[in-house]
């Protein structure tokens, strides 16, 4: 159980677009004023919880963003790529009115110190808070990630499977190598319980050369991760280097290549990196992208306000707009990218409660936005 074998290439996401007729969609402006925002929860009494890069979860309630952020927070400190992440409700919210942040924090030295820690660096976090409806209390941190001098690939989004574990990504923070070893909490996607212990059944348990919390290794810069209704499927958008974006489904144990195969190419010199585009023992990607489009939050569409869109997935693009990838099971059949002007560098997508679609644009305050997507 150490991976999949290499199989034939996928499909790249500009050789067979969809017809445009169905994207006959609007954009609106349902709040502005938001700072570099990430994430987009939405909780069962109407309010709206975004996360800002900055360090603040923000509430839009009635269609107005709210003057005062959520109170309880650690001080969060927003460092080139890594700051409040992603925000996600417990499945059982409405019993245990847990929220899940993940966010960067910088060394802590002492007993919470791992093997492979320096003493200077960053590190994504995860940590569980209960919502009172104006104040997040009694943190509790589930989970530390590799510390690395390096402000790159934190990740993270969180997904939630059939039985209620957590799964969550972190890149390989800038240091490619780190995404191969077993050891080192970098480029990997994660499974926990939701108290933060491992599934006695993940993948690697019982190795000792192995941490028992990964479940998948060889993910470059996970960010986006989503559960397929119906199959419950994890789905994974990876960022890659000059090209090489992907599309992914998170199997246990498997290795997805980076940086020993990828489609993308070296920053600034051109140059392929690795042994290709495709090994024994290591997975291809659902889909790839060539040249990147900078892949990030995504969400299935099972609403009922574009019934053309039901059961594709939806994934923001920070290159602008989003791309809608029409799937089929386990398999991407058709692929489109629109509102490219009207969504300027879209960082998360989710379905919204009424059925319709909603996406972040992110932005420096004044400029960020939550829009909504419905049809003409």
């Amino acid at each position: 159980m150490t991976g999949t074998a290499a199989i034939a290439a996928p499909k790249e996401f500009t050789t067979f677009p969809a017809p445009k007729a169905r994207h006959d969609v609007k954009v609106t402006v349902v709040a502005e004023g938001l700072d570099t925002p990430w994430a987009i929860a939405f909780v069962p009494d109407g309010r709206i919880l975004v996360t800002e890069r900055t360090g603040n979860v923000r509430v839009i309630k009635d269609g107005k963003l709210l003057p005062d952020p959520i109170a309880g927070l650690p001080k969060i400190e927003e460092h080139r790529q890594g700051g409040l992440l992603d925000i996600a409700l417990d499945p059982d919210y409405a019993q245990n009115r847990y929220v899940y942040l993940s966010f960067m924090e910088k060394a802590v030295k002492g007993p919470d110190a791992k093997p492979r820690d320096q003493d200077k660096g960053y590190r994504t976090v995860i940590a569980r808070f209960t919502d009172d409806g104006t104040a997040f209390k009694d943190m509790k941190v589930l989970y530390r990630g590799s510390l690395v001098d390096s402000g790159l690939h934190f990740g993270s989004r969180f997904a939630f499977d059939k039985q209620g574990h957590m799964y969550f990504g972190i890149g390989e923070r800038g240091s490619q190598d780190r995404a191969q070893d077993l050891m080192d909490a970098a480029g990997k996607v994660f499974r926990l319980n939701r108290d933060g212990t491992v599934p006695a059944d993940n993948p690697f348990v019982g190795r000792s050369d192995a941490l028992p919390e990964i479940y998948t290794y060889g993910n470059r810069n996970p960010q986006g991760l989503v559960t397929q209704p119906g199959s419950g499927l994890i789905w994974e958008s990876e960022h890659g280097p000059q090209g090489g974006d992907e599309i992914n489904i998170i199997r246990p144990a498997t290795n997805y290549g980076w940086p020993v195969i990828t489609y993308g190419k070296t920053y600034g010199l051109g140059r392929k990196i690795g042994e290709g585009t495709e090994k024994a023992g290591m997975a291809q990607p659902e889909l790839y992208f060539v040249p990147s489009l900078a892949v990030a939050g995504m969400a299935f569409y099972e609403g009922s306000t574009l019934p053309f869109w039901r059961g594709d997935l939806i994934v923001g693009l920070l290159a602008g707009g989003i791309a809608r990838l029409d799937v089929e099971g386990d398999k991407v059949v058709a692929t489109e990218r629109l509102l490219e002007s009207e969504l300027p560098r879209t960082r998360d997508v989710e379905l919204g409660p009424d059925g319709r679609l909603y996406a972040l644009i992110e932005a420096g305050a004044p400029d960020g936005k939550l829009v909504r997507i419905d049809r003409k």
